[in-house]
């Protein structure tokens, strides 16, 4: 882990530089020291399981907003070592705030489109911290069309604060480029399977977040609208963000149990952020599976599940 540390995990972290404190005292003045070292291992594994695993939805929220946590070109980068980036929406110019290309993820041939946000301040810019602009939807749309005519699957990977509000960005059809992405990959003739890696915000997150299948990361969050921009609307006061987070259930937990997530893909003890190789093989995986359940199915039957699996959500009943 780097310096960055959230509040609930200081005990982790406080003990888990006492055990590397040990060791290191071990070895420079030859000690044996690991009766004492794995005691320590034990404890902090401990420690990090009940810590975890009693995690508010304001707490997971900061977990998937982390800034070492693992974005999409880390996962790629472990994932489709022969993954080929293709740039360019062909009206305008590129997004580089989302990715977007063509590999295999294991044995099969994937087009793979995902947010991605930048760790220094260069890379935040050059991403736009990861918020698309209308160009990048497009160019995202266009991968698609790829995918439907060379008859690959699609993986979506979402990670994103939401879609750019600047005016240049309504100026292009912010909202235009989103619907016409909704509307496209709702009948896309090819499996479409989304994960939530990070933050689901907005429609930022629903411009290739429709799905056969929903997944989410353990430590994810999904929904309308961020808590901060939910407390400064009810509240007047975006300082209420944890009490909007609790009252809008943005979690994956939440979202499995209102029926708009299929799956949560458990995440290594404490997070992604803390093992990307081991987070990298769960996802993928995960995915290997499901697109194989996914491509099993002739396409007339994906088409109307998938059609079925979104006429289901908000589904409500009034009594009299």
């Amino acid at each position: 882990m780097n310096g960055f540390v959230f509040d609930f995990e200081r005990p982790i972290v406080e003990l888990e530089k006492k055990i590397q404190g040990m060791k290191e005292y071990s070895y420079i003045e030859n000690v044996e020291l690991q009766d004492e070292i794995s005691h320590l291992e034990a404890k902090a594994e401990k420690l990090r399981k009940e810590i975890y695993a009693k995690l508010t939805r304001w707490q997971r929220v900061q977990l998937a907003r982390h800034p070492q946590r693992p974005y999409t070109l880390d996962y790629l980068q472990r994932m489709m070592p022969d993954f080929l980036e293709l740039h360019g929406d062909r009206r305008f110019k590129d997004d580089p705030a989302i990715v977007a290309g063509v590999g295999h993820i294991r044995d099969l041939p994937v087009v793979l489109i995902g947010h991605q946000k930048g760790r220094t301040t260069r890379e935040k810019l050059h991403r736009n911290f990861g918020m698309p602009n209308p160009e990048g939807y497009r160019k995202a749309l266009r991968l698609m069309g790829l995918a439907a005519k060379f008859k690959r699957p699609v993986v979506t990977l979402i990670d994103t604060p939401g879609a750019y509000p600047g005016i240049g960005a309504e100026e292009r059809g912010q909202a235009e480029a989103i619907a016409k992405n909704l509307f496209e990959m709702s009948h896309l003739p090819v499996p479409i399977l989304t994960i939530v890696i990070g933050e689901g915000a907005s429609g930022g997150a629903l411009g290739i977040g429709v799905g056969d299948k929903i997944l989410m990361l353990e430590n994810t969050w999904y929904s309308v609208i961020s808590p901060e921009g939910c407390a400064a609307i009810l509240w007047r006061d975006a300082g209420k963000a944890k009490e909007a987070a609790e009252a809008m259930r943005v979690t994956a937990k939440d979202l499995l149990e209102m029926g708009i997530a299929d799956e949560i893909i458990p995440e290594p003890v404490g997070g992604a952020h803390r093992n990307y190789d081991e987070a990298a093989k769960i996802l993928e995986t995960v995915i290997t599976e499901r697109l194989e359940e996914l491509l099993a199915l002739p396409t007339d039957e994906l088409l109307e599940k998938r059609y079925r699996k979104y006429r289901k959500i908000g589904y409500w009943e009034e009594s009299s």
